[in-house]
């Protein structure tokens, strides 16, 4: 069994720029450690959705327009994530949009150029991000920032579950794809506890008021999420012959949009 500390600090050299000291070079990572990282993906997602809350908060105290304030929480989780995520979701968006069999999309995705439904998805995937930040600032919704960038990373461990292989013999896919099972549960079930917050006011407890109404809602966005992410990777690793890296960053990125447009209706 691979220790929680070394999984955790994997996890963390392998999706974000923090110095964590969790590359081992002694040996390749094997999919045992691949599974182990894929399970702690929204603890990696939790962190930076804090980081981004409180660098949100900071800013609201600035003269900076509401607008420019969510789009420095995306630049700051670009940066801090390596935007290998917002790569996977144009390489994603162009293997969809072409014709042909599983081998012509994997074609399109390693090319190495985006093309125009990478540049479109992308643009407006971050447009739709960036100004739902900025609004839940506007109302000093800190929470829920940090809410929905974690939540976008449930995505993740749902596109590695058991019932989908892997498109590629190497590569990250190889690595995690097929690896969750009783994580993606265990996983949904603690983001359904953490809509409860999402009812308090933003003073606090309120004297012990809950609403219970917000609660629900947070409720059926962590649903829909769910369900896309997993209507998504079923549909991608069927287009591509199974799962792969590219498919994981673009699930990330489309569930934390769609998160923060939930949380805003």
């Amino acid at each position: 069994m691979i220790p929680p500390t070394r999984t955790l600090r994997t996890a963390f050299s392998w999706l974000t720029i923090a110095p964590v000291g969790g590359h081992d070079t002694s040996a390749a990572p094997d999919r045992s450690l691949g599974a182990a990282v894929m399970a702690a993906v929204p603890v990696v997602g939790a962190v930076l959705g804090a980081a981004s809350a409180i660098v949100a908060f900071g800013l609201a105290h600035t003269g900076l327009p509401m607008l420019m304030i969510g789009v420095l929480v995306v630049v700051l989780i670009a940066a801090a994530t390596r935007g290998m995520h917002l790569d996977g979701l144009a390489d994603t968006a162009d293997g969809l949009g072409c014709y042909g069999p599983p081998e012509r999309v994997t074609e399109v995705m390693r090319s190495g150029t985006v093309g125009p439904f990478g540049v479109a998805t992308l643009v407006l995937t971050l447009a739709v991000q960036a100004t739902g930040f900025a609004a839940l600032a506007d109302e000093s919704r800190w929470y829920e920032i940090a809410f929905a960038i974690a939540l976008g990373r449930l995505g993740a461990v749902i596109g590695t579950r058991r019932s989908l292989e892997p498109a590629h013999p190497n590569g990250f896919g190889a690595l995690v794809a097929g690896t969750q099972r009783t994580s993606v549960v265990v996983w949904l079930l603690l983001a359904l506890a953490a809509t409860v917050p999402l009812g308090l006011s933003p003073n606090g407890f309120d004297g012990g008021h809950l609403e219970a109404a917000t609660v629900v809602r947070g409720v059926m966005v962590v649903l829909c999420v769910a369900a896309f992410a997993w209507w998504f990777t079923r549909h991608c690793a069927r287009r591509m012959g199974g799962m792969s890296g590219d498919v994981l960053g673009a699930t990330i990125e489309l569930g934390v949009a769609l998160g923060v447009v939930g949380l805003l209706l």
